[in-house]
């Protein structure tokens, strides 16, 4: 009997066609004796319609052709099954594929998925919600705001989004940290928890994130003016300077002196004054090189 394997693919990620991502993956299958089956996501019951394929087909392993928002939404389908996930990049925000050295040709991509090497993957959940690899409060989580409201994408409509939220910025907040039995209390315009080494654009914001050690790293940014910014978008953040801290732990509390912009892995959350944080280990064995 041929083992089955299930490709999730949404159609609007990263405004990509996905016809090419979807032909190449089944004349795979076939080279491997595999059965195809594909499902398109709609928006509609996503999740329940994913668990229901598994249950029915049994995959040996699910090829997702998305970014880091569909990736985490069959991660969540899964939680409770254990099957590999292969990532095909195709979404405006790919992270996780860049946190993993995933972003290359299709061919590559496609090689690495069906791959029987993996890593099982820790996340992080914040106030319930669950991260793959950055999150934060303050400067950037504005700039995602600002971003999804509007209607320039790419990365001009990411730098005037920079620029109108370095114009409009607010003053610092108070953030009182509390993590390993200790209290830290620090002005701050951003706070990164962070599960991973680096942004989607492949900025390094946390040189000590690994996202397979059951730990995460709150990375505090206390003064971040125009020349920081753009060091940090840039990559070129110097990440010994004073105005850095990172604390190393697998559970914190984080209190702000006002409400304060959040988002989860490139996803605007609300304004939040209280987190709270800890790891969740090995949750998803994805596929890599």
């Amino acid at each position: 009997m041929k083992k089955n394997v299930l490709m999730v693919v949404n159609p609007i990620s990263g405004a990509v066609d996905k016809s090419e991502f979807i032909d190449a993956a089944r004349r795979f299958a076939t080279k491997q004796k595999l059965c195809f089956i594909l499902y398109t996501t709609s928006g509609d019951n996503d999740i329940l319609k994913i668990r229901t394929l598994y249950d029915l087909h049994k995959p040996e392993r699910i090829l997702i052709a998305g970014g880091d928002g569909t990736i985490k939404m069959v991660s969540e389908a899964m939680e409770k099954h254990d099957v590999i996930l292969g990532i095909l990049p195709a979404g405006s925000a790919n992270g996780l594929a860049a946190e993993l050295n995933l972003i290359t040709s299709l061919d590559e991509s496609l090689s690495i998925a069906f791959h029987n090497n993996y890593i099982e993957m820790d996340m992080v959940v914040i106030n319930g919600k669950k991260s793959m690899h950055l999150s934060d409060l303050g400067l950037n989580a504005a700039l995602v705001k600002n971003y999804e409201k509007s209607d320039i994408r790419g990365m001009w409509g990411y730098a005037l989004q920079a620029i109108t939220t370095l114009i409009d910025l607010d003053d610092p907040f108070t953030a009182t940290i509390c993590a390993n039995n200790q209290t830290w209390v620090c002005d701050a315009r951003m706070v990164v928890i962070a599960n991973a080494k680096k942004y989607g654009t492949g900025v390094v914001i946390n040189p000590d994130g690994v996202i397979n050690d059951g730990k995460f790293e709150l990375v505090i940014l206390k003064n971040l003016d125009l020349v920081v910014f753009v060091k940090i978008i840039t990559g070129n953040l110097p990440l010994n300077s004073d105005d850095i801290e990172i604390i190393s732990t697998d559970k914190a509390t984080i209190t702000t002196s006002l409400p304060v912009s959040f988002q989860i892995d490139g996803e605007y959350c609300g304004e939040q004054t209280e987190l709270d944080i800890q790891i969740l280990p090995k949750q998803m064995k994805i596929a890599v090189p």
